[in-house]
């Protein structure tokens, strides 16, 4: 079978290109699936221009998430016709992605997709939107909607935007943090409550801690923001880590954690154990699916995905865009 895919090369220079391929092509796996949607992330955007840190080797195909069906398995775990998602671990990384009509992945890589969800709504979510959903997810386990406010950094991120949508669904109070004051109605519609600058939420006092203001924070930055983060908690807070589009470095003293109780809990979306993989995204299919966010997303073709990249790379891009294969 021939089948097109998004094949980005290094040298002489970075290029992306739309190719043809056949299924002897794809890597080793169990499982083959027939791509309907994948989705582009700020990973994608790394692999696609190059980034030695995300992907080692070129040419490559990116893309680390896809939704589709299963057209051929070799495990008894999956069979031709199941509706599928794959996102994290290694795919769209080193292993050839989701911006391919087809993948082969090995089958514990593979999640059944829920039935209350489309192939194009959990692509809607996808690596980001399961990221947020692990970050929220923390904050119900650790935080009542009564506590206070909640603070999103990079709220016009792909992570930033869903956190914003599931808080504010389950009835938190959200406070979006960005540095793009021009799409503050896109977070309003999300269900934000107020709107600051990211420049709030970057200190320079050198202060070891900040008044607190806020009973949990996601922050999707990192770096100095994160720093900043930690100082501003109210008694007993909890600030989620799960980006370093700032810096992957921060500063911090013990004070805000022996004098404050905060606790800070790091976020991993792409070795998460299977077993909390699948009741996020059964949260997700349940409870957790916000309307007003897959009305939001942006849905693109394979070959307009370049224009998409160059966005994320620019830091002008804005919500989720998925990927109609």
């Amino acid at each position: 079978m021939g089948f097109k895919a998004l094949r980005v090369y290094d040298t002489p220079e970075v290029k992306q290109v739309i190719e043809t391929f056949e299924e002897n092509a794809l890597p080793q796996g169990d499982v083959i699936i027939k791509v309907h949607y994948s989705s582009i992330n700020y990973k994608d955007a790394l692999s696609a221009t190059g980034n030695k840190g995300v992907t080692r080797q070129y040419p490559h195909t990116p893309g680390i998430d896809a939704s589709g069906v299963v057209t051929a398995s070799t495990s008894d775990q999956w069979q031709v016709g199941d509706r599928v998602i794959v996102t994290g671990y290694d795919l769209g990384m080193n292993t050839h992605g989701g911006f391919s009509e087809y993948i082969r992945v090995p089958a514990e890589w593979v999640v059944k997709c829920p039935e209350t969800l489309t192939l194009r709504e959990a692509m809607c979510y996808g690596t980001a939107g399961f990221t947020a959903a692990l970050s929220v997810s923390k904050i119900t386990e650790n935080v009542s909607t009564e506590a206070g406010k909640v603070l999103v950094t990079g709220a016009t991120g792909g992570v930033g935007s869903i956190a914003v949508a599931l808080l504010s669904q389950l009835g938190y109070t959200v406070v979006a943090a960005t540095g793009k004051p021009e799409y503050a109605k896109h977070l309003t519609d999300l269900g934000a409550s107020e709107i600051i600058h990211r420049d709030v939420t970057n200190d320079t006092s050198g202060k070891a801690m900040l008044k607190g203001q806020y009973a949990a924070i996601i922050d999707t930055v990192g770096g100095n923001i994160l720093s900043t983060a930690i100082k501003m908690l109210n008694y007993g807070g909890h600030v989620t880590s799960c980006g370093n589009v700032a810096s992957p470095e921060f500063a911090s003293s013990v004070f805000p954690f022996i004098l404050r109780g905060v606790t800070l809990h790091g976020i991993d979306s792409v070795a998460c154990p299977m077993l909390k993989r699948m009741a996020i995204w059964s949260k997700i299919a349940s409870d957790w699916k916000v309307d007003a966010l897959i009305q939001s997303v942006e849905e693109i073709d394979l070959e307009e995905v370049p224009n998409v990249i160059t966005q994320l790379i620019d830091g002008t891009h804005k919500g989720r865009t998925i990927v109609k294969i």
